[in-house]
């Protein structure tokens, strides 16, 4: 079997200093006393997972990878993405996951960008370098409730999972990878709370906490005809993988010239 290499880089995991970790999208009153995520830096291996890429399963790691058969390119025309891509998306999930019934919710398209949060466009953002789950035991279900108010009791009432699908847009990804966090490798525990802060409500995901523990995983240069299937919440408490921490980082081996990265992810919910 051949051995998986591996490349050291640096990853922004968050102090667990028993205080929920929080982000502002407006300029909070100075009084507050900010605790920012990220802020916790570490040098860690992300292996490569090319040699063991049919081995990795959403209900174990989290996080799998397939062929994206389907071929799409007008990632620039929003109608079209939602009428003829949304449905690939929606056939790809069930295909790999054994859903009855998938719903996309939203997509981003991630080119790099100012890495401050606040200037980012509802479709087109940065690259995310920060150790995160999109998903909390209770932002997962709040969201089904805030998008299917009148179905959702129902729908709770049986497994709800949520995944979403990334991949690159036109070419292959040359630059700032994701990297995931085997599931298998955390511990509840390193799942920290982190409260978004809008000026007419507060939601919330999962930062992490750093763990020597962590086994990191990663794809160089995938091309736009693969795609990974992330899973970022499931309901079920039956010892599968329920969330996966996931980031962008800067990949030391990137040649100078590499192609900036294009890439999209769109986030679903799957119903069983």
């Amino acid at each position: 079997m051949t051995q998986p290499r591996s490349v050291c880089a640096t990853l922004n995991y968050t102090v667990d200093n028993g205080t929920p970790p929080d982000y502002y999208f407006y300029e909070p009153d100075p009084s507050v006393k900010l605790n920012p995520p990220g802020t916790d830096v570490r040098e860690m291996t992300i292996e490569d997972g090319w040699p063991l890429a049919d081995r990795f399963h959403a209900d174990r790691e989290g996080f799998e990878l397939h062929e994206f058969d389907a071929r799409f390119e007008a990632f620039d025309d929003d109608d079209e993405l939602k009428s003829v891509f949304y449905p690939q998306i929606i056939d790809f999930v069930k295909r790999h996951s054994g859903a009855r019934r998938v719903v996309v919710f939203d997509h981003t398209i991630r080119k790099r960008m100012p890495a401050d949060l606040k200037v980012q466009t509802e479709v087109q953002r940065p690259a995310v370098m920060l150790v995160h789950s999109d998903y909390t035991v209770k932002s997962g279900p709040q969201r089904v409730r805030d998008l299917l108010p009148e179905e959702a009791d129902a729908l709770l009432a049986r497994r709800v999972a949520f995944y979403n699908v990334w991949k690159p847009l036109y070419r292959q990804v040359e630059e700032l990878p994701l990297a995931m966090c085997d599931a298998t490798t955390h511990d509840e525990q390193d799942m920290l709370r982190m409260e978004l802060k809008y000026r007419e409500r507060t939601g919330e995901i999962y930062v992490m906490r750093h763990s020597p523990r962590h086994r990191w995983v990663y794809f160089p240069l995938m091309q736009a005809s693969q795609a990974l299937l992330l899973k970022t919440f499931d309901s079920e408490t039956d010892g599968r993988a329920r969330f996966m921490g996931h980031t962008a980082f800067e990949d030391p081996t990137t040649p100078a010239g590499a192609m900036k990265r294009e890439s999209i992810e769109v986030r679903t919910m799957a119903f069983f």
